[in-house]
């Protein structure tokens, strides 16, 4: 395994690196509905690399859009800025909310049907010390990329991977090492549309998701 979860001394829950080997998942896991798609995600290692730095861990979270669901951005069709969700599936989309925090989609499904998953944390169980260069040193473990945004300061992402296909580096998606033992679906956080629809699927009592405690 590229990493293992250990406790520190103080009780706090810490990530210890290990090398880390993995194979890319194929173009045709993405060419499937999102739904599928971002259930399968959960277990998968998301690594990012820069130069000899490697970061990343295995997704715990992430949440489902299409183009008939109100919460989508690629509801009412295509247009510049979505253009990547109907592109051809495994591209990333990139976003920023609030002005200031960088999201990262990955494009599923056929080419010409709107359709991403929302990466929404991982376990930073690869370089850790790096995602604390980037997010502060006082960051505890546990929030180093635990939502949306966070994930995409901790692996350094922004729009200049805009449209970037995730198996080649600088940033790709591997085969999960081990099954994964249980995902929970759940209602997405916040959004103001369709918000009971239960198309996050998060890792059940992952210490590394994030949204409220009743839905890990």
């Amino acid at each position: 395994m590229p990493g293992v979860i250990t406790k520190t001394k103080h009780g706090s829950t810490r990530a210890r690196q290990k090398p880390f080997r993995g194979r890319p998942l194929a173009a045709a896991f993405f060419e499937r509905d999102p739904l599928t798609v971002a259930t399968e995600l959960v277990g998968c290692w998301l690594v990012a690399t820069s130069g000899r730095d490697m970061v990343g861990g295995p997704i715990v979270e992430t949440e489902a859009y299409d183009e008939h669901d109100p919460a989508s951005h690629s509801y009412g069709g295509l247009r510049p800025r979505n253009t990547v969700m109907f592109g051809p599936p495994g591209y990333l989309y990139v976003y920023k909310i609030y002005g200031m925090h960088w999201c990262m989609n990955i494009s599923t499904g056929p080419r010409g049907f709107g359709a991403a998953v929302l990466l929404r944390a991982i376990a930073p169980l690869l370089g850790s010390d790096t995602m604390h260069a980037r997010r502060g040193p006082r960051i505890s473990e546990r929030d180093l990329a635990r939502g949306p945004g966070r994930l995409c300061a901790a692996l350094g992402v922004d729009d200049a991977l805009q449209g970037h296909r995730v198996n080649r580096a600088p940033l790709s998606v591997y085969a999960p090492h081990a099954p994964v033992s249980s995902i929970r679906r759940t209602p997405r956080v916040g959004i103001s549309k369709n918000k009971d629809l239960r198309w996050r699927c998060v890792l059940r009592d992952s210490p590394w998701s994030s949204g409220p405690a009743k839905w890990r």
